[in-house]
């Protein structure tokens, strides 16, 4: 049996691929990114990217993966490939508390989502001192206690109904302001990050 040159069967490849340059060019405008930021974080040329976005080129796995990742989504969003209904109700009853470090977590969202939700109990003295940087957004918004939250210089003490929103590149550290501790709604975006890394740490376990 004879081997089809190297460029029909990478023809042959590019036929089996659903066509993602609209979606490639869509997910760029939608993130307000211009031709070149965009090309420049996936270490491509901006002619590259053009030529992807407009169909006259296909792409490879690696570089599906890199601009999911710059666009915030995954390879099978790209790809047109819909994902199982997810149910939006979360009950009371499946908030698992998780403990990390002396912080109990509930999740209040449903999983593999961009934004993720939480309801977070933090004692007094927990936590404290550590500075959290990453990329992504935080909101949260005081229930119970007050709250200690240190964005760079900046210390400010949110009391019940207080909230706040930043950008998580911002050096930033939540403790508990007084010996009840506190208790908050907490909801963050983690586009390149893995939440159970960033959120929960590798040593976090279930109560």
């Amino acid at each position: 049996m004879s081997t089809p040159p190297a460029g029909e069967a990478a023809d042959d490849l590019s036929d089996q691929l659903p066509d993602v340059a609209p979606r490639l060019r869509d997910l760029r405008r939608g993130r307000g990114l211009t031709l070149e930021a965009a090309a420049g974080r996936a270490g491509l040329s901006p002619a590259h990217l053009s030529r992807l976005e407009t169909g006259r080129r296909q792409p490879s796995l690696p570089m599906l993966l890199s601009l999911a990742r710059i666009y915030g989504t995954t390879v099978s969003e790209l790809l047109g490939e819909l994902p199982p209904e997810r149910d939006p109700i979360v009950r009371a009853g499946r908030m698992e508390p998780v403990e990390a470090d002396g912080w109990i977590y509930h999740q209040a969202g449903g999983p593999g989502r961009a934004m993720q939700p939480l309801r977070l109990q933090v004692p007094y003295g927990a936590q404290g001192e550590l500075v959290r940087v990453h990329p992504g957004e935080e909101w949260l918004y005081v229930l119970e206690g007050r709250l200690r939250l240190t964005l760079g210089d900046a210390v400010h003490v949110l009391a019940p109904g207080d909230s706040a929103h930043f950008d998580s590149l911002t050096p930033h550290r939540i403790a508990a302001a007084g010996p009840e501790g506190t208790e908050l709604l907490f909801v963050h975006t983690l586009l390149r990050s893995p939440a159970a890394e960033l959120c929960l740490g590798p040593g976090a376990h279930r109560r």
